[in-house]
């Protein structure tokens, strides 16, 4: 097992995570430091009043949500496509079984 950290396959499997989750993670926690910042130091922005009770940081609040579940709902795609296929062939060596020839192209 020591020996998979080695295959080439399993640097290819780490660099297709890192592909997505790096830049999206640095995408994300800069987006949630805006967020945090305007709070502190930009009250009067942020208390911009849009309609109603809606203001500038009910807006941004909720879009921290949004972007959260975006992320997620792409990871799974992303994972679907890039990472989960050679990890299951990965994982398929490893303990001998054969995944790969029962595959469908999604989750079950």
């Amino acid at each position: 097992m020591v020996a998979m950290h080695s295959d080439p396959r399993f640097d290819q499997l780490r660099r297709s995570l890192m592909r997505f989750v790096l830049p999206v993670s640095i995408g994300f926690l800069t987006w949630y430091l805006l967020y945090v910042l305007m709070s502190a130091y930009a009250r009067g922005v942020m208390s911009t009043v849009l309609f109603g009770d809606v203001n500038v940081a009910l807006v941004f609040g909720i879009l921290q949500f949004v972007s959260t579940f975006g992320i997620a709902i792409m990871y799974a795609r992303y994972a679907d496509r890039k990472v989960d296929p050679l990890a299951d062939d990965l994982r398929a060596e490893l303990t001998g079984a054969n995944t790969s020839a029962g595959r469908t192209g999604g989750r079950a």
